[in-house]
């Protein structure tokens, strides 16, 4: 069993920041990939951004010069880095973990996920 829980989410003004944190237990490889997702109300799972073990990472348009990812393998923790937020990015984000040494945007080729964190930029 793999246990992936988000923290760091909340109420945030537009052009403020936030980091989310992903902690990672249970059987869970360094090898993994991990990704963000979010999920706005009434909008489809989204990809924000994923990184491999070895630090390549690959991010959504959207994210792009905005969002870092990080990891800190010792401590399987996954951090999100979002600045200059908008209302648009207000949406619950998701971590999420891949088995398969691929860096990918499919949500479905992610095996582990979260239960979410909601964050709100709003004025």
């Amino acid at each position: 069993q793999v246990q992936l829980v988000e923290s760091g989410g909340g109420l945030v003004q537009p052009g403020g920041s936030l980091r989310l944190s992903c902690a990672a237990s249970g059987r869970i490889s360094r090898t993994y990939t991990m990704g963000w997702f979010h999920q706005a109300p009434g909008k489809e799972l989204e990809f924000v951004g994923a990184i491999t073990w070895n630090g390549d990472s690959v991010y959504a348009d959207s994210a792009k010069g905005r969002f870092t990812i990080s990891r800190d393998g010792a401590r399987n923790t996954v951090l999100l880095q979002m600045n200059s937020l908008t209302p648009e990015d207000t949406a619950v984000y998701y971590c999420a973990a891949d088995r398969a040494l691929q860096l990918s945007r499919m949500a479905g080729d992610y095996d582990e996920w979260g239960q979410g964190t909601q964050v709100t930029v709003s004025s």
